[in-house]
């Protein structure tokens, strides 16, 4: 059997490279995607994140002045682009697996597809609200906490569906492997950070056997991060999350929908910035610092969110792999 994320993690004798994509928005073509591995595989990259998204609600007019409720989607699920992406690249592929938007039998197809096609690490998430909601709300017959689908994920690997019944779909094949998110500035629900924390032991306990943290700018929140988790008996492979800076928009966007903060130094840089392109340098210079003194700390992956800044990553690795 081939070694799981969990255990390549573990198991690195040097910091690795990893990175997500995005599945296209309706009606695109896969190859952007294709397009941002391209660019990325001479980093070899040791797995590729595939993100999903929920369903929502949209009303659309049937005829004149009549409307109706519907359910659409606005990029497609990440098991048919983690199919792909395998088929065409042989990387390990971790297609993310939410609460959100789904219900237990809904996720368990989920989990029957991604066995079918040899697909068993994954990255469990409870995903975001729906847009018409002020707070997250499972769907009927689906999961309110991240813990709950590990558990559940957990129960499918022991040979046990939602309804009770048992299968064998996992005879002769590793059991699905699996890991987290973690917040270095705290989840935006959470109302302490040891709560938060408490939160993560729970996924943890449940089964999860990595975590791959939010984003964050300043490096001290992620090595506050590591000790509050090994004080709290989390003793996991821990993966930074970075984000290159790349658009004037972000200065204002990254903060209130991630819910972090900029240093003082990087936020005084960026309010100098009077174009895209100066922004995009002052953020592949700060996240160059900050990759290199995560290799240098032992860390044993940087993860990189893509969100279109290929080339900025590419810049970023060339740096990282030259010291």
């Amino acid at each position: 059997m081939t070694e799981s994320v969990a255990e390549i993690l573990r198991n690195t004798k040097e910091t690795l490279f990893s990175f997500e994509v995005l599945p296209p928005v309706k009606g695109k073509s896969i190859e952007q995607v294709f397009h941002t591995i391209d660019g990325l595989l001479p980093f070899n990259p040791a797995f590729i994140e595939v993100t999903t998204h929920r369903s929502d609600y949209v009303y659309k007019e049937v005829e004149p002045g009549r409307y109706v409720r519907v359910e659409d989607r606005l990029r497609p699920g990440s098991v048919a682009v983690a199919c792909a992406i395998k088929q065409r690249y042989g990387i390990p592929v971790v297609p993310h697996v939410i609460c959100s938007g789904n219900t237990r039998q809904e996720t368990e197809n989920e989990l029957i597809d991604l066995a079918f096609f040899d697909i068993f690490d994954l990255l469990v998430l409870r995903g975001d609200k729906s847009k018409s909601d002020n707070r997250f709300i499972p769907k009927e017959g689906g999961l309110t906490y991240a813990d709950e689908l590990c558990s559940q994920i957990g129960q499918f690997n022991d040979g046990k569906l939602v309804y009770g019944d048992i299968h064998h779909m996992l005879e002769n094949k590793r059991p699905f492997s699996y890991g987290v998110a973690g917040y270095p500035e705290k989840h935006e629900e959470a109302m302490s950070l040891k709560m938060d924390m408490d939160v993560l032991k729970r996924k943890i306990d449940a089964g999860a056997s990595y975590v791959v943290t939010q984003m964050f700018f300043d490096n001290k929140r992620f090595f506050d991060f590591c000790e509050r988790c090994l004080k709290a008996g989390i003793d996991v492979p821990i993966v930074p999350g970075i984000k290159p800076i790349g658009t004037l928009n972000h200065r204002t966007m990254l903060p209130r929908t991630f819910h972090i903060d900029f240093p003082d130094p990087l936020a005084d840089e960026l309010l100098l910035c009077q174009s895209n392109a100066e922004v995009q340098r002052v953020g592949i210079e700060w996240a160059s610092e900050q990759c290199l003194e995560l290799k240098k700390a032992g860390v044993p992956c940087l993860h990189f969110y893509t969100m279109n800044a290929a080339n900025a990553i590419a810049e970023i690795m060339k740096g990282v792999n030259a010291q």
